[in-house]
């Protein structure tokens, strides 16, 4: 197979000149000078090396992500423009801010996808450490604010964002490695207790603090799903998920707008109160998925996002996108996720790294998960959760760390197994 990876100088080529040797002056600096056309050359490959892999995984995984950001930056650009105008004037101002971040977070997705395994290994608990600390600053100090009832959101000069986003990050490389350790004893619970349910427990504590329960949720999921691919036996998973459980329901009865949502998730929304109280933005997104038929309105021409569906270019986007772009377009979304899925256990099967296995499988249950999680509070088929559609919601510290986490997945993705690394290179 062929790789655009540097090859070995071959002996008998002509060697590097030597510092004493100098370019006359007529070729000195000129496209024609060879240590100029040997520096273009190593630009050349340097750049090529940021894209160099040696499986299809990579490559299906990465267009299938950039399609979606694509995609996502031009739904936003569509939903968002009325309240943009609204807020500041400028009916570009929410897109622009989008596109920020997806230049941002798409860099620091190939520089992920560059890392060796033993980098996230190494420094995977100081990771969980900063990212619990955040969330202990956005609960506990005046630094953090609500927005939408959840305090959830923290301002350090002129820096704003989800701290409980980067737990997702933290947690899924930390539970990789602290499992991947574990491999001999998966069948002694005392051994999978420590530090395991302390760790998950505080993530999960500090999110649920600030009143976050979708976020708290997806948490929990990422847990018991890093726990299952594992290998953990399932006998041993009763107990957490009945607990899971419980924390679920006492933390749906704290509050008084959770209880009048699930009871109104449960009655159907059939009372004139609901309609124009808990369940208005859930009706006023069927009535947008409903608007759209077959082939939808038309890109931009949506209705419900004057000011009629809250949260359009965020948790209710796949309304939108339903309404501009009909079935079709809401088929395509799912059909793009079930790739991303398949990617994944892709690069599960094609490993045997505990580490990676596992790893994998966390940010496949995160950003996976999540999707169907708001596509199914779109459609009704869930209570309304706060959660928003990965890669495609706006939303700076959810996109960032969303690629991030995909990165990660690239990193362990470049190479198959067995395969020759460049000189001195490494994966673990």
């Amino acid at each position: 197979m062929t790789t655009s990876l540097p090859r070995p100088r071959v002996k008998g080529s002509p060697a590097q000149p030597s510092g004493r040797e100098q370019a006359t002056p007529s070729t000195a600096g000129s496209p024609t000078d060879p240590s100029h056309a040997r520096q273009a050359a190593a630009a050349v490959v340097a750049v090529k090396r940021i894209f160099a892999a040696e499986t299809g995984n990579y490559f299906l995984l990465l267009g299938t992500t950039l399609f979606l950001v694509v995609f996502g930056l031009i739904m936003v650009l569509s939903s968002s423009a009325v309240e943009s105008f609204r807020a500041s004037g400028d009916f570009f101002s929410g897109f622009v801010r989008q596109v920020i971040f997806a230049a941002v977070g798409i860099p620091l997705m190939l520089i992920a996808a560059r890392m060796p395994a033993r980098f996230w290994k190494r420094w995977s608990g100081i990771f969980l450490i900063g990212a619990l600390a955040l969330q202990l600053l956005t609960v506990a100090t005046p630094l953090g604010s609500a927005q939408g009832g959840n305090r959830n959101w923290i301002t350090i000069g002129s820096f704003s964002g989800q701290p409980s986003e980067f737990v997702k990050l933290a947690l899924v490389v930390w539970l990789g490695y602290v499992l991947s350790r574990k491999q001999g004893s998966l069948d002694n619970w005392r051994e999978l207790i420590m530090p395991l349910v302390p760790v998950a427990g505080v993530s999960i504590g500090l999110v649920l603090l600030g009143g976050d329960l979708g976020t708290s949720i997806i948490l929990a999921s990422i847990v018991m799903g890093s726990v299952f691919f594992a290998g953990v036996r399932l006998r041993f998973l009763g107990i957490p998920l009945l607990l899971v459980g419980v924390a679920g329901a006492v933390a749906s009865i704290a509050s008084s707008s959770r209880q009048d949502r699930i009871a109104a998730f449960f009655s159907g929304c059939t009372s004139a109160t609901q309609f124009s109280g808990v369940c208005y933005q859930t009706v006023q997104g069927w009535w947008a998925l409903a608007s759209g038929g077959l082939f939808g309105v038309g890109l931009g021409q949506s209705k419900a996002k004057w000011s009629w569906l809250p949260e359009a270019d965020n948790d209710f986007i796949f309304a939108i996108i339903g309404e501009e772009l009909g079935l079709l377009g809401a088929i395509l979304v799912l059909v793009l996720f079930i790739v991303l899925a398949i990617s994944f256990v892709r690069i599960v099967r094609a490993n045997t790294d505990p580490f990676v296995r596992v790893t994998v499988s966390a940010v496949m249950v995160w950003i996976v998960g999540q999707a169907f999680v708001n596509i199914a509070v779109v459609l009704g088929i869930l209570p309304v959760l706060g959660v928003p559609l990965p890669l495609i919601s706006a939303g700076g510290s959810a996109l960032v760390t969303t690629l991030v986490g995909i990165g990660i997945v690239l990193s362990f993705a470049r190479y198959a197994p067995g395969t020759a690394l460049p000189a001195g290179g490494r994966l673990t």
